[in-house]
């Protein structure tokens, strides 16, 4: 048999190269131009692909990998394990055009992957490299795979560097974290174990003693990287309490902006810090009531300066593009302070009266913004409802927020019940042109009055003969967010309805397909939920 010479280096690029341009302008090494050059550039390219496939140069044997780790949780049930397979064989569309009315199996993943880590399901061996496969394509799905592919993700990880991003990830549910009762196992792990593995470590041991998972954090805290330190840090924000003021009062002399600022906004959120106090003092000094004017006002005196003493409590100097600086620094000051201050500082109003009231100069906006930063960071529910105001004010904000992503942040402060009941009053008055964001921080599945809220709206829009494409972001949410039990109350919309003079051509029939897919995701929804035995 001939021997086959050994391949130039760049030979594959070569060969795609020809092909690119074409072998009337560039024939690949060793071909002929001529009528003939295209025929050669396949021979060499099939012998190449042979080569790149089988040619492995001889090497001595790498080491046998350790057994994976046996996962203790219960297997997943014959139906769900199947449903699973489905679910990541599904590829999104690449084209535009009509979604038809098939689920969209990719969007339905996270919930499925949710109900199977809640109730406690080991991952199904065979399926774990597309689930990991899945994740390495969504950065969404990664917390939730990860936690339900369990410890082999981080083995399988180390086999393949497609899958790498596995060791950098929080599992937020490993099978193999030693308890926190194992001191030895604890300390070793958290000195020599990989970075996801340390994080899911202090994550573990923080929801149950938050002082252990501090102390353990503060044994390596100087040698870790700014990074990992950021990280690290965020842990605590679980469990936060007045014994990790001193160590957060040390991180705000960090060497790096991050993990101080991190730093501060923790020690922010404790009303009663030595940095919430120092807050306090700086932000009441720049607002007061005016009593010079015909009604009562509020009156602002922004600073005139950062110093170091704010820059070392997390008040960034330096203001964005086109923000002017005192603005800056004042909103910083009132969104840190405690918001227990203003009702002393203000005639001791309430939060509903203080928001009332107007503000001189144009620092409405500044102030009332600052405010809602500070009632999400703080929690504060009394706060959130005075700026929210009600359901039906003006689409643009209530009396204190100022768009409606300070209104959806706002809401985020509430009870379930409370958050669905505002939106769904919301929708009422306004409709779902404006309420995308504030259905996003709703709990799920819809509590049954946002339900009805928004499909009444959808219904209203879809007689009113409205663009259907306007409504595809509410639609897509309702597929994964609606209660799979208004499924028997939509099927009076799968028709095609009558279009009147003034409706989009076409459009009764995408609204007909919109909802015939609504309510076969729903369907397959309580399907699904049945397969992971949720009754």
């Amino acid at each position: 048999m001939d021997k086959i010479s050994a391949p130039a280096p760049d030979a594959w690029e070569e060969l795609v190269t020809s092909a690119l341009l074409g072998t009337a302008r560039r024939t690949p090494p060793g071909v002929a131009p001529g009528p003939e050059a295209p025929v050669a550039l396949l021979d060499a390219a099939a012998v190449e692909t042979v080569r790149r496939r089988a040619g492995l140069r001889p090497a001595r044997a790498a080491q046998r990998p350790q057994p994976t780790p046996q996962d203790t949780r219960p297997p997943l049930p014959a139906a769900a394990a199947r449903r699973l397979a489905m679910l990541l064989a599904d590829r999104p569309g690449t084209g535009g055009g009509r979604r038809g009315t098939a689920p969209d199996l990719m969007e339905l993943l996270p919930q499925w992957l949710a109900t199977a880590n809640a109730r406690g399901y080991a991952a199904p061996p065979q399926l774990l490299p597309a689930l990991l496969d899945a994740a390495r394509g969504r950065t969404d799905l990664r917390p939730a795979a990860l936690a339900f592919a369990g410890s082999r993700a981080t083995w399988l990880a180390r086999l393949n560097p497609d899958w790498r991003f596995a060791l950098r990830a929080t599992p937020g549910g490993g099978t193999a974290l030693p308890s926190p009762q194992d001191t030895a196992g604890v300390r070793r792990l958290w000195e020599e174990g990989l970075f996801a593995e340390r994080v899911a470590l202090l994550s573990a041991i923080r929801a149950r003693e938050p002082a252990a998972a501090r102390e353990l954090l503060a044994t390596t805290w100087a040698t870790e990287r700014a990074e990992d330190r950021l990280m690290f840090l965020d842990s605590l924000r679980t469990g936060l309490g007045a014994d990790d003021e001193p160590f957060l009062e040390q991180a705000l002399a960090d060497r790096s902006r991050n993990v101080r600022a991190t730093a501060a906004e923790l020690l922010s959120a404790l009303p009663g810090s030595a940095l919430a106090a120092r807050m306090a003092v700086r932000a009441g000094a720049c607002v007061a009531v005016d009593h010079t004017q015909d009604r009562l006002t509020i009156a602002v005196e922004a600073p005139h300066e950062c110093d170091s003493g704010m820059e070392r409590d997390g008040v960034v100097a330096k203001a964005p593009s086109g923000r002017g600086e005192r603005s800056w620094w004042f909103g910083q000051l009132v969104e840190a302070a405690p918001l227990g201050v203003w009702p002393g500082r203000l005639g001791g109003r309430t939060p509903e009266e203080i928001v009332a009231l107007p503000v001189a100069d144009d620092w409405r906006n500044e102030l009332h913004a600052a405010w809602c930063r500070a009632a999400v960071r703080q929690r504060d529910a009394g706060w959130a409802r005075a700026l929210l105001g009600t359901p039906a004010a003006p689409e643009a904000g209530g009396p204190g927020a100022v768009s409606l992503a300070e209104r959806a942040r706002l809401l985020s402060t509430l009870g379930s019940a409370e958050r669905a009941e505002w939106v769904a009053a919301f929708i009422a008055t306004h409709g779902l042109s404006e309420a995308f964001q504030l259905l996003g921080v709703c709990g799920v599945p819809w509590a049954a009055p946002l339900g009805r809220a928004v499909v009444d709206a959808l219904n209203i829009a879809r007689d009113a003969g409205s663009y259907p494409w306007s409504f595809s972001g509410v639609m897509g949410l309702a597929e994964r967010c609606l209660d799979p039990a208004e499924a028997a109350r939509l099927e009076g919309l799968m028709a095609v309805p009558d279009e009147g003079e003034d409706a989009s051509p076409g459009a009764g029939g995408y609204w007909a397909e919109a909802f015939q897919r609504l309510v076969s995701t729903l369907r397959l929804r309580a399907t699904m939920a049945e397969e992971l035995g949720v009754v």
